[in-house]
Parts: C-alpha cells; structure tokens; sequence
C-alpha cells in the first residue's frame, strides 16, 4: 500500500488542475461573463471583472510545469539565479490523474499515498479580487463548490478530500453553503487567509458576528484548511514600490518575498486568537497548508509579548489557545526539527505540493527528513495526525517486503 513500510501517509497538500468552465458550469445568470476566457496573441487567458489576470499564466491546463520543476529554488539552491520560469522549462501533458478523482487515485497508489487533502489552484482568483462584494463573492464560491462536487466530490472513498471553500463574508449565505458541503460529505474545508470581504471595510473572518458559523463548524466537527492563497497582500508592497501590479505567482519580487511571505498566514492565526474564535469555540481546528512553518515561532512569541502587556484582554495563555486549535504543515524545505520542538509532533502533518512545481516530485522522498525522530513522532506527522484531525481510522502499514 505505502513505499514506506511500516508508515501510513496521509498527504496534507494535493492539488487539483480545474476545466476551463469551473467558474462558469453553475454561475448564475446575473454574473454572466464577470469570469470569461479570451484569446491573447494565441493564448488562452482568463478575464476577471473585465481585467485581464495573468496570476496563472495557463489558466486552462492544458499543458503544466512537472511537479517538482523549481526544487532548486525552493530549497535556496538556485546558484546559476535562473528565474522560476527558467526553472520550470519544458511544461508537460497535463495527466488526467490531475483532473479526475479516479485516475488520481490510482496515482496515490502508484506514489505511495494512503490518502491526501486535494486543494484547487485557480480559484484563488475568486475571492481577491471581489473584496467589496461580499453577495458576489458567495455566489462565485457556491457555484465553484458545485462543480467540485460534481467532478470530484467532497470525499472520494476515504482516500481523497477536495476541499470546498468557504468564506463567511454574508453570513446567512456562508451557513447555508456550510450545510451544503455538510450534507454532501465534507470532512474538511479551505478557508483563504486574509481579511473577508465587505463594503466599506474587509474584517476578519474571525470577529463576533460570524460566531454562527464557527459554532456550526465546531458542532459538525469540521476540519478548516487555511491554504496558502492571494491574500490581497499584493496592495502593501505596491505602496512600497509605486505601483499597481496584480500578484503574480511566478513573479516574485525580492521585497515582497522577504515582507510579505509569511504575513498572511501570520495575521490570520493572530486573528483566530486574539479576535477570540478559538477560544469561544475550543473545539475549532485549523490546519495551515503550503504556508510552511517558519511563521510559527515568531507568531507564538508575538502572543507571548502581547499578554505580558494586556493579560486582562485574554480568558487564557494565548499560547495555550494556538496550541490546542492550530495545526501545520510546513514546507518540504523548512527546519522541520525547530517545528516539533516548538508545537510538539502531535501539531505537525505532512504535505508535498504534489504535483505543483514548487512541491515535490517524489513525495515520500521527504521522509528522509524525519529519520532522527522517533517512530512515534514519523507516524503522526507522515498521517497519523491527519487521519485523527478527520476522524478515520487509518488503515494498516504494509507489510515490509
């Protein structure tokens, strides 16, 4: 069943490749054409609110980079300073182990993979890019979530988990989207990191006026999977560099890959904890993914600083409170021992990437990096974690050959 022997391996980030009509299958007729494909100079391109979008340069698919074709980036090893599109080189086929759950699961098999969480890659257009329409917003995401279930399904045999996404900008329409995903088998969901919409202001998903749809969440003990995505940070490091330029995933830029890096996600989880969430509902758990885990120490020393100052503002260590609530995943490419000694094992869940090119190309080849942790600590983080945090029992090692 596995290549590892004795380890059962839930992978923490998959990823899907969307069809060209998941936006548009189930869209209803008054948002005709806010998301349309045209033709630019030969190329396929996706318009979003009438603005030309290229944060996926090949918004169809058709064609991919090889998972794992900018390792060498990742990993701080680019020594001859190619860009990641030099990196990438010749694209590939995409496999329809990329766009069906039936192929992929075959391809589980064939990596080695008991089970995995299976993210989008496109739809990270969605909510950027409609901060200020909350109604808008929540449509986009219901008729996304319509054709996830449609082509993949929430939970496909126990083995694969789509994620729908949520977002509780509107909050009538985010308790009925969440009983949608319920009662079609969800076991986890994908919550952007970042402020949600709202018009005049964004806020966090996390203040008092979503407390109906966090109690819900607890009460059907549903995972929340905070996937890393366009948080809209883009805007700061435009006000630092004087300009307009929509984020770009293979485009960084020296300033905002050093300032803006981990600040989502580590906004986010400051949220969740000092806006209270976790701490009204104890039982919420939230896993960041593709995030990584280098975010975590200074976030947990920011709690720490703040409650030596305002102690009265917390019914709780805030401390405590992240460390019950929050789970992660780190990037293949971080310090996975400073990880475990700060949150414990028990917090820490494996994830490839698998097939982006900045995940892994063999994903249980990360295993290797565990080889010094004890038994124990190697099967909670390779699956056993995940599989507690869903609920499922986790199916027996294969036998050693």
């Amino acid at each position: 069943m596995t290549a590892t022997g004795d380890v059962v391996v839930f992978d923490a980030d998959h990823h899907l490749y969307e069809t060209e009509d998941c936006f548009t299958r189930h869209l209803p007729d008054d948002l005709a054409g806010v998301i349309r494909y045209v033709q630019v100079r030969g190329r396929t391109k996706i318009v979003v609110r009438n603005m030309l979008s290229d944060f996926i340069p090949n918004p169809t698919f058709e064609v991919v980079a090889r998972p794992g074709a900018t390792m060498a980036y990742y990993s701080g090893a680019n020594v001859e300073g190619k860009s990641i599109r030099e990196l990438i080189g010749d694209p590939i086929r995409c496999l329809p182990a990329f766009r069906t759950p039936q192929d992929r699961l075959e391809l589980l098999d064939e990596l080695g993979i008991d089970a995995a969480l299976m993210f989008p890659t496109l739809a990270s257009l969605i909510e950027v890019n409609f901060l200020d329409l909350p109604s808008t917003t929540a449509k986009l995401l219901h008729a996304y979530n319509q054709w996830l279930l449609e082509d993949w399904t929430f939970n496909y045999h126990d083995r694969i988990f789509p994620t729908p996404i949520l977002n509780p900008t509107v909050l009538d329409d985010a308790l009925r989207e969440l009983e949608f995903v319920l009662d079609h088998g969800a076991k986890v969901a994908l919550l952007r990191p970042g402020p949600v919409a709202g018009n005049p202001h964004t806020r966090s998903p996390f203040l008092p006026e979503f407390d109906p749809f966090w109690a819900r969440v607890q009460e059907a003990g549903l995972v929340v999977a905070v996937h890393a995505s366009d948080s809209g940070y883009q805007r700061y490091v435009n006000d630092w560099e004087g300009r307009d330029l929509e984020y770009s995933a293979f485009k960084p830029s020296p300033f905002a890959l050093a300032s803006m890096g981990a600040r989502p996600i580590m906004d986010t989880m400051l949220s969740a904890v000092c806006h209270g969430m976790l701490v009204r509902f104890p039982d919420v758990r939230l896993i960041s993914v593709e995030n990584g885990g280098s975010w975590v120490i200074p976030t947990l020393k920011a709690l720490d600083d703040v409650y030596r100052k305002l102690p009265q503002e917390f019914s709780e260590h805030p401390r405590d409170t992240f460390l019950r609530g929050v789970y992660v995943n780190p990037f293949w490419e971080d310090s996975i021992d400073a990880l475990i000694d700060e949150i414990g094992a028990d917090r820490v869940c494996f994830g490839s990437d698998y097939p982006h090119p900045e995940g892994l190309a063999d994903p249980l080849g990360w295993i290797g990096e565990l080889d010094h942790r004890t038994p124990e600590e190697i099967q909670r983080i390779m699956g056993g974690n995940m599989f507690e945090l869903l609920g499922l029992r986790a199916p027996a090692p294969a036998a050693a050959p």
